[in-house]
């Protein structure tokens, strides 16, 4: 464990917002820019023709951005822009729960893959804890008064225990269908993040953020709902749809 929290700490720098001396990440393939005329979410690529991502995401007149790495650059390369045909939220989601935090866009057309737009595989089985994932999404500079987000940044960071995790947050009940993900519990450092950012495990979807008190781009702990335990869920959806 001290190893796990020494090499997510010496790998924090790549995930600190707001450093004016910060180079842009690299965009993993399946990440998705969801903008709208209220907030933009982040969402994942996981069929040609949907999206994963938080049904707590209001996302009006929205528009699917893939291979986006600066939402605030509109001259950047090997950028695919869809529409969509329908969102479909978890039928059992509620804005005052965490739980079912789950909404499938299905777009207007079929995305090409490319080296820059892709599918990310989804899970046949939990993620054991220690297990060390890739959390990504789009920061905004506090001083920049655009509307945009301006760096896109991935942290490494690992599973947590069910009880370190309700150690974080005594308030919330964590249930089978949420998961943690994260180094310091019960850390709180401000910052303005792009909701609903995805945690991939050995390039397998396991999350996708529901909850956060802090920054996750600074490893602060965040509460994912567990892609595994909703499969059943994804798989009819998209078939019936």
């Amino acid at each position: 464990m001290k190893y796990i929290l020494l090499w997510a700490l010496l790998n924090l720098p790549v995930s600190f917002a707001f450093n004016p001396d910060y180079t842009t990440g690299f965009t993993p393939p399946y990440l998705v820019y969801l903008k709208s005329d209220y907030l933009p979410c982040t969402g994942v690529l996981i069929h040609p023709l949907w999206v994963l991502t938080a049904a707590h995401c209001n996302l009006p007149k929205l528009q699917v951005m893939l291979g986006l790495t600066i939402p605030a650059d509109t001259e950047e390369s090997d950028v695919q822009v869809a529409g969509y045909e329908k969102m479909i939220h978890h039928p059992y989601f509620s804005v005052s729960s965490s739980d079912y935090d789950l909404m499938l866009i299905k777009l207007n057309r079929v995305i090409e893959p490319s080296d820059y737009v892709n599918v990310v595989n989804l899970p046949y089985r939990l993620a054991p804890v220690n297990t060390m994932c890739t959390v990504s999404t789009w920061a905004y500079n506090i001083c920049d008064e655009s509307k945009e987000p301006d760096s896109l940044q991935n942290v490494n960071v690992s599973v947590i225990s069910k009880s370190e995790c309700r150690d974080a947050y005594k308030s919330h009940k964590i249930t089978e269908g949420m998961f943690c993900v994260g180094i310091v519990p019960g850390r709180r450092l401000p910052c303005k993040e792009v909701s609903a950012a995805p945690a991939v495990c050995n390039g397998v979807l396991h999350g996708i953020l529901t909850y956060a008190d802090g920054c996750i781009l600074r490893a602060d702990v965040g509460i994912y709902t567990n892609i595994f335990h909703y499969m059943t869920w994804i798989r009819n959806t998209i078939h019936s749809n």
